[in-house]
């Protein structure tokens, strides 16, 4: 099979690779879709110690099953892969078990990815796509997933119903802008503000969002002046701006990688009583209920995803990193 192969940092090589092994217990897929996640961009920075190369990337993937009970099913899957037996997967919290992999991954444990023609994955990791969802489109689920878990846990540490809450997105890449969705059209918030210091992608964003769209250093992103906030970022400067703007009482609803350290003002946490959360991932259910979300078009069309060859996979990982793609997300078609 063709595959993109992380060969070394900011190094992406289109090439032949062996096929997945059948296993019992799982199944191949035929990929039709791939997306590029930002962990996928802290890998191609040399940035991820899980993913070491040379490795596979991609994670956000839909396509055809081609073998086994279940051939012939066009699916999308679950990349996160959990043991099913610690008390976090018995207690359905599968994403905070403690064994969990990821596809596209090789530490501790190796998963290639999904920038490939074939991929194989557990059988409890494939999802049925309905008929009412493009299949290149479900390859989305995933991060959509992520946001839709975000938003639910965010609006659950809230002492007051969130439609009345100010509301501060931070980050205009494909997490900031799901989240923007889900808080604009299904949560029905009016007060909401996205920030960003790249103007194509607050300028793509706008296209598919009712909120604000404003640099990180805007007048509107002000002291104290906001009920929630979604760092979609994760660099210190984002987390030290999250806790300067939020309001006594409020949260801070961490989900961005890029920096896992670094200065934050926790008296103000303190003395303020502000809830922190970080979030990574989502429940089976949470993937459950984001494909009818999906299908069902309550986030709005999906025509802000933009489609490249997988063959050209390395130039796109370039511009994200370029700041030069106003895309929030790429998918790579085989």
């Amino acid at each position: 099979m063709k595959a993109l192969v992380y060969t070394g940092v900011q190094e992406l090589t289109y090439r032949e690779e062996k096929d997945p092994i059948e296993k019992d217990g799982e199944s191949i897929l035929e990929v039709q879709a791939s997306g590029i996640c930002g962990s996928d961009m802290h890998a191609y920075h040399g940035k991820d110690e899980r993913r070491v190369p040379p490795l596979i990337l991609g994670h956000e993937v839909s396509g055809k099953i081609i073998n086994g009970k279940l051939k012939n099913k066009t699916a999308v899957l679950n990349p996160l892969i959990t043991c099913g037996k610690c008390e976090f997967c018995l207690a359905k919290r599968e994403h905070l078990c403690p064994n969990r992999v990821l596809l596209g991954m090789n530490r501790p444990y190796e998963r290639q990815g999904a920038f490939a023609e074939l991929i194989t994955v557990p059988n409890t990791n494939i999802y049925d796509v309905p008929e009412k969802l493009n299949v290149t489109e479900a390859a989305v689920a995933e991060p959509t997933a992520v946001a839709y878990h975000a938003v639910q846990i965010g609006e659950k540490s809230l002492k007051k119903d969130i439609k009345d809450c100010r509301i501060l997105v931070q980050g205009a890449g494909a997490i900031g802008l799901l989240c923007s969705l889900m808080l604009a059209k299904i949560k029905k918030c009016q007060n909401l503000v996205m920030s960003d210091p790249n103007q194509l992608r607050l300028d793509e964003c706008s296209k598919h969002v009712e909120a604000k769209f404003v640099s990180p250093t805007n007048k509107d992103v002000n002291s104290d002046g906001f009920d929630i906030v979604f760092d979609t970022v994760g660099l210190v400067v984002s987390r030290q701006q999250a806790i300067n703007v939020v309001k006594p009482g409020g949260s801070i609803i961490h989900i961005g990688l890029t920096q896992p350290a670094g200065e934050f003002n926790f008296r103000k946490a303190t003395l303020q009583e502000i809830t922190f959360i970080g979030t990574y991932c989502y429940t089976n259910q949470d993937f459950r209920d984001t494909i009818k979300i999906l299908a069902n078009k309550d986030i709005g069309n999906l025509d802000w995803i933009e489609y490249r060859d997988l063959k050209k996979g390395g130039d796109a990982f370039k511009q994200i990193h370029d700041g030069t793609c106003s895309a929030p997300k790429i998918v790579l078609i085989p």
